[in-house]
């Protein structure tokens, strides 16, 4: 088979392409290496980008440091873990099921919740922190996991994402499924659930990272300390060290433990979420 001729502007395309990807990718490579450099690394000038000699000592201190508090370390690692993916289910479920019902259903009052939908996302999330703080407290769920999870149950950014998603399902194919005795919870799962998951990945990205490093949830609402989460941990933390010399090895291990989490849910699903914005709701 020929070699396909490649021209000079395809050729100056995927060079340029390439060059910035390098170039957004340096951050990356960066905090990676911080984690990794010893104390008199850290503090050279000029700065090196670059480990020379790479040490998990920075990492045995962070651990070590945890150990000697009061709640080990895995504990608040094992919290961020158990919130992180029940929270992420959660926001599925919910806000498929009202993505689903918005986007397919006629009944009364769908545009003024459309609409309040729509208004919500103006507010940041520091607004709503008092009204939040007295629902939870009022229910009594203080000091639990669904604590953790009730404040980011309500995702507005996600069902005005599926709304859309959902809404350019053909309805032929619905109304196909219902002929064939498909209920409403049938046509949900076996059809709308698997031709959004595009749109589920992208939400699942949003909302890994809002949970994941979300601290006004143990600042607010978690009042016991074995409750309370990693990001919490790392924040608390890092406070304490920002004047200190001899804890910037442990604030930059820190700081990679938070990272890769993301760095790992965003490569897991980038693909689906391209798929999001070049594909309708059917292929």
């Amino acid at each position: 088979m020929p070699l396909r001729k490649v021209s000079a502007f395809q050729a100056a395309l995927v060079t340029g392409f390439t060059g910035l990807a390098a170039f957004m990718i340096l951050p990356i490579v960066f905090i990676i290496n911080h984690a990794f450099k010893p104390q008199n690394e850290l503090f050279l000038f000029p700065p090196r980008f670059l480990v020379q000699n790479p040490t998990m000592r920075n990492f045995e201190s962070l651990f070590l440091h945890a150990s000697n508090a009061t709640v080990p370390f895995t504990r608040y690692l094992f919290n961020s873990l158990i919130v992180a993916a029940l929270t992420l289910v959660c926001v599925i479920v919910v806000s498929t099921m009202a993505g689903y019902v918005l986007a397919k259903y006629q009944f009364h009052f769908k545009g003024l919740i459309l609409s309040m939908i729509t208004l919500s996302l103006m507010f940041a999330p520091e607004t709503v922190g008092i009204p939040r703080y007295l629902i939870i407290s009022g229910i009594g769920i203080n000091n639990t996991y669904f604590g953790h999870i009730l404040p980011a149950l309500a995702s507005p950014v996600a069902v005005f994402m599926l709304v859309g998603f959902i809404s350019q399902i053909p309805n032929e194919l619905l109304e196909a499924a219902k002929i064939d005795g498909a209920g409403h919870f049938g046509i949900f799962a076996r059809i709308v659930m698997p031709l959004s998951v595009p749109a589920i990945a992208t939400i699942s990205i949003f909302t890994f990272q809002g949970v994941w490093g979300d601290v006004e949830t143990s600042t607010l609402f978690m009042q016991e300390e074995t409750m309370r989460t990693l990001a919490f941990y790392v924040n608390s933390l890092l406070s304490g060290l920002q004047n200190s010399v001899s804890g910037q090895n442990m604030a930059a291990a820190a700081g990679l433990l938070m990272f890769v989490p993301n760095l790992v849910i965003f490569l897991l699903f980038q693909k689906r979420v391209l798929e999001t914005m070049v594909h309708s709701g059917i292929k």
